[in-house]
């Protein structure tokens, strides 16, 4: 199985290294729809990741813990000797198990008495929620639903029977055992759970391709940038056209004096003939 993940890892490694060349020129739009997929997925290998280091740091801490235990293991056999030696002190002026009896019968009243202090103090803060505040916010929200005619007795808590709670609680460990159940089989169809170094190194993949999109979708959407480029374009186009009719001036000029000129001698010479036909008539 790990020779198979390993396999599926660089499969996954060379589809995110192709699918960066392919999307180098496409579209702001494709650009756009891969780093909606990329990016959930980078954010999935992270969380992955979170959870592996803090499962790596709950381990040292247990290590931490049982490390303590030791420590507090010893100090009790620590106060056990000090608690023999005072019973031998004692025994020196008494018998040896009457000094033993009274050490006992001390340490028992103060642990009764810490005992019914504690008793009492968590009787008092049971149970461990605001309950005046809950009772408070269900009462107002009664109140703005029904107005006066809310009825304060239907917030106290429904007494359940044995029964009612045997039943509450065998559908909980149900539902329970099915969200397990659930996760166990998601488990097994996402193939073995990746390790740390693996997870590293296929975010390290992706979020150098992730860089390379988002410079790619800045270059895109600059939109100065383009703006730019087509007034430079549209400059260098006018130019262009100015010096296209700068250089073809004379050649209109020919053609049209090829053209014109003969009409306007024809012109010219109709005119004085007409004149002159006129005179001649007047004479």
């Amino acid at each position: 199985m790990r020779e198979a993940f390993d396999m599926s890892n660089s499969k996954h490694a060379v589809r995110t290294t192709t699918g960066q060349r392919n999307t180098n020129g496409s579209s702001f739009l494709g650009v756009v729809k891969t780093l909606s997929r990329l990016v959930p997925k980078q954010l999935n290998d992270e969380i992955a990741l979170a959870k592996l280091e803090l499962k790596q740091k709950g381990i040292a801490v247990g290590v931490a813990v049982a490390f303590f235990a030791v420590a507090l293991v010893l100090l009790a056999f620590m106060i056990t000797a000090l608690i023999v030696a005072g019973i031998m002190a004692l025994s020196l002026i008494m018998p040896a198990w009457l000094a033993a009896l009274m050490v006992a019968a001390f340490f028992l009243v103060v642990l009764a008495i810490m005992a019914l202090i504690g008793l009492a103090k968590f009787k008092k803060a049971m149970p461990l929620k605001p309950e005046h505040a809950i009772f408070g916010l269900r009462y107002d929200a009664g109140v703005a639903k029904s107005g006066a005619a809310f009825d304060p007795a239907t917030l106290e808590p429904k007494q359940q029977t044995s029964a009612e709670i045997k039943a509450a609680k065998a559908q909980k460990k149900v539902e329970a055992e099915r969200k397990k159940a659930e996760r166990e089989a998601k488990a097994a169809a996402d193939g073995p759970s990746a390790t740390p170094a693996d997870l590293r190194k296929r975010t390290e993949l992706r979020r150098s391709h992730i860089v390379s999109l988002r410079a790619q979708l800045l270059k895109q959407a600059d939109v100065k940038a383009k703006a730019k480029e087509v007034r430079s374009l549209a400059s260098e186009r006018a130019a262009h056209l100015s010096e296209t009719a700068t250089g073809s001036a004379p050649d209109l000029v020919e053609a049209a004096k090829a053209r014109w000129l003969p009409l306007s001698v024809f012109v010219v010479s109709a005119g004085a003939a007409v004149v002159l036909l006129r005179k001649l008539l007047r004479d």
